[in-house]
């Protein structure tokens, strides 16, 4: 895992441009504390910042080889998890290797299939590749867009970066936001390709971006695509658990301490249930981490999204797998800190408005980091498998929107709520959505003889794993990396991606409950109580303390009426909020006020010129 970015310039000579690109690489040094290299050569730069995983000592990068026609070099992020078996095949083809990293066996898969590779590669990764035999640069990120990838044209060819702080860090790149961006941030639809930023885009999961003199042009090497399933229950349960004892055997392997994340819901807990008992076969024990609030067991009160806390089924899992475990205790102090909403948004570039929940995320990562350097998540079996409330809902079934938002403004409010009025109607953030979701669904075959239901269902989860995981899963990238710490995501193999999403509904569901299949394929190794337990979000603090540091950090910023964020929120809704005599308890209430702090430590911190017309 690791931070990569670069510049590639057709007018210049870019060995003369080392302080633009010392600067853009040293933004990611938070994504690769172990190392940092630099290379330059005619229109061409790349630099790396290293957090070393397999092979040590070796794997430095940017990475090269010299051909008769020119040289190849390569800056690459991530994990590629057959490289083992890609060693063995690019040996029998006559290639001979000096480290043992997976680095060198992308970089010499390139030589040998070109930008084919992609099609071989499973993991999570983004990389660039200098082929100076014919002066282009070719990008490429996973299928599922687990490691983040962005480029930036320019007049004589393009920046790019693991996160837009590297590009930004270029005075090529402008730090503008226009309306456009203002409705990607405030619509939580994900639109592919879309990085709010004007000017800037995201590598495509599943695609390859190719740089040369004729331009910038892009192509898909992978789509999620609509296929029968004739597998039975049985055969498809069967399946999913060989599948998955796969993917975690691959993915424990590494140099370095590993851990899982532990929730105490069904993912996070097969999961860690499963690595237990592989590590165990070696003699091993599985370290385990979970996140935990100050009083949050004790004084819990069950509402619509959450109807149990986290810390007694973690417990039961810990003790069943026989984890090395630690809970990570927050109190609202450490969730409110100034400080930490600033690494938060530094780590994402943007204001997202998680809250609490990108302050909790962050300071559990930052603790698990002084003891693993990999850890493995839960993350998007809920996509994968169904297990959202709103692929239950059958308002959200029925609704032509995307699923989420409807129970996201049932339970949280309109994202749009603190916007200022005339702001709101300039953005028509409805007709955005509309449109959105018009396009989102507009591609998604349908098999002959599918039922509308099971049809409906097919493009809800399709939706989910096309754009909801997107979000959820850069939340994830962000904060583990703003600490050094690489998290790797299981459920996002490509083959049970793949093989889930084209189980018919009445098979995901078979029992009537949420992720059918994961249950019964992992159920020998859960204990009961998680096994009977309904899905439940991640945990959010219900400490009357959060609310009311929320409501004293918007009295400070209404101190400072000159402030930009009033440009954008309203201010009067702001005050009423902040002023309310007891803390503000509602959902919607309170990500209002943390939606404003972070818009205006965003704009502290960025500066960005807003185009509000």
């Amino acid at each position: 895992m690791c931070g990569i970015t670069g510049w590639v310039s057709f007018d210049r000579d870019l060995r003369a441009e080392a302080a633009a690109l010392d600067a853009m690489t040293e933004t990611m040094a938070c994504r690769g504390p172990d190392d940092r290299g630099v290379w330059a050569e005619g229109p061409a730069a790349l630099g790396h910042r290293r957090l070393a995983i397999i092979d040590l000592p070796g794997g430095r990068q940017p990475m090269t080889a010299d051909t008769p026609q020119g040289t190849v070099a390569l800056v690459y992020s991530g994990e590629t998890y057959n490289f083992t078996e890609l060693r063995g095949e690019l040996t029998g083809r006559g290639h001979r290797f000096t480290t043992d990293s997976d680095t060198e066996v992308v970089l010499r898969g390139y030589l040998e299939w070109g930008e084919a590779v992609a099609e071989r590669l499973n993991g999570m990764y983004a990389f660039a590749v200098w082929d100076g035999r014919a002066e282009k640069l070719v990008m490429i990120r996973d299928r599922m867009g687990i490691k983040p990838f962005y480029y930036y044209p320019t007049p004589d060819g393009v920046l790019f970066g693991s996160e837009p702080k590297a590009i930004l860090a270029n005075p090529l790149a402008r730090r503008r936001v226009t309306l456009d961006g203002l409705r990607e941030l405030f619509t939580m639809i994900k639109t592919p390709g879309h990085a709010v930023w004007d000017g800037m885009r995201e590598v495509e999961p599943g695609s390859i971006v190719t740089v040369d003199r004729q331009g910038v042009r892009g192509h898909y090497y992978w789509e999620l695509e609509t296929r029968p399933h004739a597998d039975d229950r049985d055969t498809t349960i069967a399946t999913v658990r060989s599948l998955l004892d796969d993917i975690v055997r691959r993915q424990l392997v590494a140099d370095v301490p590993r851990c899982t994340l532990l929730s105490g819901g069904l993912d996070s807990s097969a999961m860690t249930a499963l690595a237990a008992r592989q590590l165990g076969e070696h003699g091993e024990r599985v370290r385990s981490f979970a996140v935990d609030f100050v009083g949050q067991a004790e004084n819990f009160v069950a509402d619509e999204l959450r109807g149990t806390p986290d810390t007694p089924f973690v417990h039961d899992v810990a003790r069943s797998a026989g984890t090395d475990h630690q809970d990570i205790v927050l109190d609202a102090q450490a969730l409110a800190d100034p400080e930490v909403r600033a690494r938060t948004i530094r780590a994402r570039d943007l204001p997202m408005g998680f809250g609490d929940m990108d302050a909790s995320l962050y300071l559990l990562f930052r603790a698990i980091r002084e003891h693993s350097t990999v850890a493995l998540s839960g993350e998007s079996a809920d996509e994968v498998f169904g297990g959202y409330l709103q692929f239950f809902d059958e308002e959200a079934r029925n609704a032509d929107t995307f699923p989420w938002l409807v129970q996201f403004a049932r339970h949280f409010g309109e994202d749009s709520d603190v916007l200022r009025p005339e702001l709101t109607k300039a953005l028509d953030l409805g007709s955005y959505v509309a449109d959105g979701y018009r396009a989102a669904v507009s591609g998604i075959r349908r098999l002959d003889g599918e039922s509308d239901f099971e049809y409906r269902m097919r493009r809800i989860c399709h939706l989910h794993l096309n754009r909801f995981v997107r979000i959820l899963l850069d939340r994830k990238d962000r904060a583990s990396m703003a600490v050094g710490l690489e998290v790797r995501v299981p459920f996002c193999d490509h083959r049970l991606v793949e093989y889930v999403y084209n189980t018919p509904w009445a098979l995901k569901s078979f029992d009537g409950r949420e992720k059918s299949l994961l249950r019964e394929a992992t159920a020998d190794v859960l204990p009961k109580s998680v096994y009977d337990r309904v899905k439940s979000p991640y945990p959010s603090t219900q400490d009357p303390k959060y609310a009311a540091a929320l409501q004293q950090q918007a009295l400070e910023l209404l101190a400072r009426p000159g402030h930009a964020v009033f440009d954008i929120v309203d201010r009067e809704r702001v005050r009423r909020a902040a002023e309310r005599e007891s803390p503000v308890s509602t959902q919607a209430a309170r990500r209002g006020l943390e939606r404003t702090l972070d818009l205006a430590l965003w704009l502290d911190l960025y500066r960005p010129e807003v185009a509000l017309d």
